[in-house]
């Protein structure tokens, strides 16, 4: 007798082994029909896998993340497939499950074309439709090798040649179409029913530039056609709010090819990182920060006790000067360490907050460069707290408050809440990172949020929290973070005379809310397709006059607003008003003020938003009044 055990507890008995199959036919024809896969003991199987013992079985469904990911992976192997079909003199390498889709790198004698992908995405269609069964099969590997060398296969005969010669070569086939793959995958391509080839990219064979450069197709895959119709709608939404082109269109900023991936800032663009910058040192200010400055350009010795020129000396740009080795900052917590050591500390003065808004140059591969979003100078709302173990729970507790009120005022009010725990390799012993990790997760739990643990994922030197926002059409970006860090302040020296009298090493606690100044300006111009809450816009209102008749009025009129404090600009052009409405229309103005002969008279001024909202004729202070406190509620677009 065998039992299987399933995820609600319950037990079915079966007097013979069993297949994942037969055990889902066994619950029901529905789940028959739904089941992808099965996870056994723990492990990821095919519904062909047969249960021999007594076991823990849960079936898998396209409902489940497993699911997608299975879907995902077949999906790669049916383009190979009819990539093979069309093209059989290409060769077939490898096609891993990347988010939210997948890839398969081909070798073929001539470049893809646009076309076809075309042809290879419905050719996939096709063999989707014939709903092709796909098994497992198991060969010695020496025999695998033969057989891909013997089909012209010589990629996929060099990666199997790379496992034990002991060991067996799993192998999936569908139809005349057989690839190397531990699997599993869906039973048979009818499962695979929304899918989408995307784009044709390089990519060198196993990464090394010295291989052949292989052709690499990139596809998106999901459950329901619903579900696929929604993440390519969201890509659309992505395009047209890309931060580089906006960046142009609204003019804030440009990049250019003898400053790689540094950006010069034009005015207005600049005028929304003040504006940010302001706001944050007004936070530092309100939760007990001292704003201090460090040096950009720090002695070569400093780094090595810090221990980033052993482990990252390749991502700091370097320079001597009189016979001696110097850095260019790559973080900021090593100055403020030297802060920290310019005086005695008492355990009185704990915790001690210090906050910079440092730039930070690091020498990223010039490939992983993306406008503002991967640069290779940032500025950072940095901050370092030196504190008591016994302070970390309250700070870091203190933190998730400031840090929750900060990303609301910007408009971001679905955030998600990592914990990383102890990486294998680490500093400091296990009774230290208990008090650490268990600090973390009591100041998560004392907020009432729902957080999720991330094993292993740690840095060396202590756990840590990772604040992700979810933008207005979805996409989560990773900003805010509260590390624990054991090892820096000991290699630094740092030290601060506990109640009895002896010496001790503070804990740090590095943190950031918005991370770099640079990538979370981009990912508000994403968020807001550029159309800038009014406290944020760089002109918050323009004035337009009909005619040069209301020429001297308009610049009262924009004399009074700048008087009040308001980001304003006129445009007394002599051209047709339909044309200068519709230019600052683009330029995504919160308001503009219109001014003919009936304005003029009346000394009022007609107000238009920059959703074409006619808000009729007001007041100069009234319409000053109503943007003072629309520049005060913080957090809503206009």
């Amino acid at each position: 007798m065998i039992n299987v055990k399933l995820p609600d507890g319950s037990l079915r008995p079966f007097e013979k082994p069993v297949s994942v199959a037969e055990v889902a036919a066994s619950i029901g024809s529905g789940l028959a029909k739904a089941a992808l896969a099965g996870r056994v003991n723990g492990k990821l199987v095919d519904i062909s896998h047969v249960i021999d013992a007594d076991s823990e079985l849960a079936i898998i469904t396209e409902k489940d993340a497993d699911g997608l990911d299975l879907i995902r992976h077949s999906t790669a192997h049916l383009l190979a497939y009819a990539v093979k079909e069309l093209f059989p003199d290409a060769q077939v390498t490898i096609g891993p499950v990347i988010e939210n889709g997948f890839y398969y790198d081909f070798s073929y004698k001539r470049p893809f074309t646009p076309e076809d992908l075309q042809a290879i995405e419905k050719r996939m269609s096709e063999l989707a439709k014939k709903n092709i069964p796909v098994s497992r099969e198991a060969w010695p590997r020496d025999k695998a090798v033969e057989f891909f060398k013997s089909i012209g296969e010589h990629y996929k005969a060099e990666i199997i040649a790379s496992i034990p010669a002991d060991q067996e070569v799993s192998l999936y086939r569908e139809g005349d179409f057989i690839d190397l793959c531990r699997g599993p995958h869906v039973p048979s391509t009818g499962k695979l029913k929304a899918f989408k080839l995307m784009k044709l990219a390089g990519a060198y064979w196993r990464g090394d530039s010295k291989n052949e450069m292989l052709q690499r197709i990139y596809g998106t895959a999901w459950a329901k056609k619903e579900e696929l119709d929604a993440y390519l709608h969201m890509l659309e939404e992505a395009e047209k709010r890309d931060h580089r082109r906006l960046a142009k269109q609204l003019d804030l900023f440009h990049m250019q090819e003898e400053a790689p991936g540094l950006v010069f800032w034009h005015p207005h663009g600049w005028t929304i990182w003040q504006q940010v910058e302001q706001y944050m040192r007004r936070i530092y200010q309100d939760y007990g920060y001292k704003e201090v400055r460090c040096p950009q350009i720090l002695d070569r010795s400093l780094w090595e006790k810090s221990g980033h020129w052993e482990n990252y000396k390749e991502n700091m740009f370097t320079t001597a000067s009189e016979n001696r080795d110097y850095a260019i900052k790559p973080m900021n917590c090593p100055g403020h360490v030297q802060i920290y050591n310019s005086g005695l500390h008492s355990y009185r003065d704990l915790p001690l907050r210090y906050g910079e808004f440092g730039a930070c140059h690091r020498n990223e591969p010039s490939g992983a460069l993306h406008g503002i979003m991967r640069v290779r100078g940032f500025t950072q709302d940095d901050g370092h707290i030196f504190c008591t173990p016994a302070q970390i729970q309250p700070e870091v507790s203190n933190f998730i408050d400031l840090l929750i009120g900060v990303y609301r005022d910007f408009g971001f009010n679905d955030i998600i809440y990592k914990l990383s725990t102890r990486p294998p390799k680490r500093v400091g012993d296990d009774a230290t990172w208990d008090v650490a990790e268990k600090a973390l997760a009591d100041a998560l739990n004392a907020k009432g949020v729902a957080w999720e643990t991330m094993p292993g994922e740690g840095a060396f030197y202590g756990p840590k929290i990772e604040f992700s926002l979810k933008d207005s059409i979805g996409r989560v970006w990773q900003c805010g973070t509260i590390q624990v860090d054991f090892s820096m302040p000991g290699r630094l020296g740092a030290e601060y005379v506990d109640e009895d009298n002896t010496r001790k090493t503070p804990v740090m606690l590095h943190r950031a809310i918005v991370g770099s100044m640079e990538r979370f300006i981009g990912i508000l111009i994403e968020n807001f397709a550029g159309a800038m809450p009014v406290w944020l816009a760089p002109v918050q209102v323009v004035v337009i006059n009909i005619t040069a008749n209301q020429a001297a009025y308009a610049e009262g009129v924009l004399q009074q607003l700048r008087l009040a404090g308001l980001r304003a600009e006129g445009d007394l052009r002599n051209e047709k008003i339909t044309y200068k409405i519709r230019e600052h229309s683009l330029q995504k103005l919160p308001y503009q003020i219109i001014l003919g002969d009936k304005e003029m008279a009346a000394q009022t001024v007609a107000v238009r938003t920059r959703k074409g909202e006619d808000l009729g004729q007001m007041s100069v202070q009234v319409f000053i009044e109503r943007l003072q406190n629309e520049v005060q509620n913080f957090g809503r677009a206009a």
